[in-house]
C-alpha cells in the first residue's frame, strides 16, 4: 500500500488496572475513529511502571502469551476495528520473565512476539529486577498496513535497533516507551535528547518512526518518597526525521498522521544508504570493547 495512517497515543496509568486497559481502548477507538490503521500504545500499558523498584511481587503482574488477558481482548478489538496493535507487555515464558510486545494484525491476529533486547538499569528504571534480555532478535512482520518494525524504550535508544530493522525491510518504526524523570539525577530532563536521538534514526535510515510515552506521577509502592513522572512527548516523525505530531507532556490524547510509505521508498532508494553500505567493515560492532572480530585479546589487552 502507499497511503498509511498512523497514531500514536498516551495516558497515565494507575494500580487500577481495568481502568488502564479501559483507557487504552478508548484511545484506541478514538484513533481508528480518525481513520488511523496503525495505532500505538505506551510500553506496558496495562500496568503502572513497577519497574521503579525493586518488588520481586510485581512479578504476579506478567501474563503468559497464550493465556493473557491483555492480548486476547486487545487482538479481539484489533479485529474489530480492522487496525494493526502492537501490544506491549509483561511476558512470563515457563521460569523467565521478559518486556514483550505482539503485534495484533487488522483481523485479530498475533503475528509473533517480539522480547526486549536492551534491558536498562538504573535508579526508577530497575528493569533487570524482572527482565531477562530478549532473545528473540529484532523482529519485522508484514501486517494489513505495511511491513512494521518494532522494539521497545531503551531499545530506541541504539543505532544498531533501528538499522536492523531498517536492513530487514522496515517501512515503519514502532518504539513504545515508558521514560520520565531521573530519581537519580533530578536534574536531568531527557525529552530533547530522547527525541533527538529516535529523530536520528528516521533521518538515517529514511523510514518514518512512532514513539509513544506514558504520562503522569507514579509512585513507588514500598518507597513514597521514589516517584517519577512521566513527561509524554509522544511523536511521530516523517523518514527525514522531521516533526510530524508530537504531544505535551501531561495530557491524555492521539495524534493521527498521514505517511506515503511509496514515495519514503523511492526516496531510499535515491540516497542509496542501503547500496553502499559495507557490512565487512563493521567488525568493531560484534563486540563489547569495539576490537576487530577476528583480533585475538590476550591476557596482555593487547
Amino acid at each position: 500500500m502507499s497511503m498509511l495512517k498512523v497514531a500514536t497515543t498516551q495516558f497515565a496509568c494507575s494500580w487500577n488496572l481495568d481502568d488502564n486497559l479501559d483507557q487504552a481502548e478508548r484511545l484506541v477507538r478514538q484513533a481508528a475513529a480518525e481513520g488511523a490503521q496503525v495505532i500505538l500504545l505506551q510500553e506496558l500499558f496495562a500496568t503502572p511502571y513497577f519497574c521503579i523498584e525493586q518488588r520481586h511481587e510485581h512479578l504476579a503482574l506478567a501474563e503468559e502469551y497464550r493465556d493473557s488477558r491483555v492480548l486476547k481482548r486487545f487482538a479481539a478489538l484489533a479485529g474489530e476495528l480492522g487496525v494493526v496493535l502492537p501490544l506491549s507487555w509483561f511476558e512470563k515464558a515457563g521460569n523467565a520473565y521478559f518486556n514483550s510486545l505482539a503485534l495484533a494484525d487488522a483481523d485479530g491476529q498475533l503475528l509473533g512476539v517480539y522480547r526486549k533486547t536492551h534491558i536498562p538499569n538504573a535508579i526508577g528504571y530497575q528493569e533487570k529486577e524482572y527482565f531477562s534480555p530478549g532473545d528473540s532478535g529484532f523482529r519485522v512482520w508484514d501486517s494489513a498496513f505495511g511491513r512494521l518494525g518494532v522494539a521497545i524504550c531503551w531499545d530506541q535508544w541504539f543505532p544498531e535497533t533501528a538499522r536492523c530493522l531498517a536492513l530487514q525491510g522496515a517501512e515503519v518504526l514502532l518504539f513504545p516507551t515508558a521514560i520520565g524523570s531521573e530519581p537519580g539525577a533530578a536534574a536531568l530532563d531527557s525529552r530533547d535528547h530522547w527525541q533527538l536521538t529516535q529523530r536520528g534514526h528516521a533521518a538515517a535510515n529514511i523510514i518514518p518512526v512512532v514513539a509513544a510515552n506514558r504520562i503522569g506521577r507514579e509512585v513507588a509502592t514500598g518507597d513514597p518518597a521514589l516517584q517519577m513522572r512521566f513527561y509524554g512527548s509522544s511523536f511521530i516523525t516523517d523518514h527525514k526525521g522531521k516533526l510530524l505530531a508530537e504531544a505535551d507532556r501531561d495530557s491524555s490524547g492521539v495524534l493521527v498522521r498521514e505517511l506515503d510509505l511509496a514515495a519514503m521508498r523511492e526516496e531510499r532508494l535515491t540516497w542509496g544508504i542501503y547500496r553502499d553500505r559495507r557490512p565487512e567493515m563493521y567488525g568493531p560492532l560484534l563486540g563489547l570493547d569495539g576490537r576487530q572480530t577476528h583480533v585475538r585479546w590476550n591476557h596482555q589487552g593487547v
